[in-house]
């Protein structure tokens, strides 16, 4: 854990709304920097909505997110723009473009906010891809690639521009438990070594535990944050009914088949 007492993200009384309906309201809380920050809950809890609503792809009904000292929901222009470069997001399906190369990919965002040289821009994507342990698929398409080998390609395009913060939107969906444990170690050689900070959604409870520092969980009813501590913390001292089922995968007694 490389986490300092620098608040690099702070969400205050952030409210999301879909049209009428509230799906988070009154949401605060810090991430500090370099530490993993994991957002985890029940279906229908709200992390995909609350993460879009961080980066900035939604605007908050009310509330403000601050990302380095500066207000996301206020920005504009230029200065919105130099702001989403602190920051790169890889999602849910990775997201690669399958009529390019993987080093191409990796080289979007450069060619896209950078006026380096080609040759500069192949040799950075080149570097990232070295990163993640995928220097020799640099010339591969993206659908000649494993399932984990493409999120480990998004989160080397991510890293393009050197960003502080890394958002993961459910890294290890559809991975097989090696695979994903392989994604885990990434995760934490990335933090430990670049000192990046995380805020990952998932519902991966082996993944939760190996490389979280903090959590939160989202509640769908309350609609709101209803524990944050370490991942220990909440699966071994928590007293909320909730959390304790989701740590130890406990159905509700309404759903089982009562025996006859």
């Amino acid at each position: 854990m490389n986490a300092t007492d620098e608040i690099i993200i702070e969400v205050k009384h952030l409210t999301a709304t879909y049209g009428e309906r509230v799906i988070l309201r009154d949401i605060s809380f810090q991430v500090r920097r370099g530490e993993v920050f994991v957002i985890i809950g029940g279906s229908g809890s709200g992390k995909s909505t609350l993460l879009k609503h961080v980066i900035g792809l939604l605007p908050p009904s009310n509330g403000e997110v601050w990302i380095e000292g500066e207000n996301i929901v206020a920005a504009r222009g230029e200065a919105r723009a130099r702001l989403l470069r602190r920051f790169g997001v890889v999602y849910q399906n990775g997201a690669l473009f399958g009529s390019m190369t993987v080093a191409e990919n990796v080289g979007l965002p450069l060619a896209e906010f950078t006026d380096l040289p080609e040759v500069a821009k192949e040799y950075v994507a080149l570097g990232k891809l070295k990163v993640v342990g995928l220097a020799a698929a640099a010339d591969r398409m993206p659908s000649e690639l494993s399932g984990g080998m493409q999120k480990r390609a998004a989160i080397a395009r991510a890293m393009a521009l050197d960003p502080r913060i890394l958002f993961l939107d459910e890294p290890s969906a559809g991975l097989d438990p090696v695979t994903s444990a392989g994604l885990d170690r990434l995760i934490q050689e990335l933090s430990r070594y670049f000192g990046i900070t995380f805020v990952i959604v998932t519902h991966e409870l082996q993944s939760i535990c190996a490389i979280g520092d903090r959590v939160i969980m989202l509640d769908a009813q309350t609609r709101g944050i209803i524990a944050e501590g370490s991942p220990a913390a909440l699966r071994d001292q928590t007293a909320d009914i909730a959390v304790r089922r989701f740590f130890h995968r406990e159905a509700p007694h309404d759903q089982t088949i009562s025996a006859r």
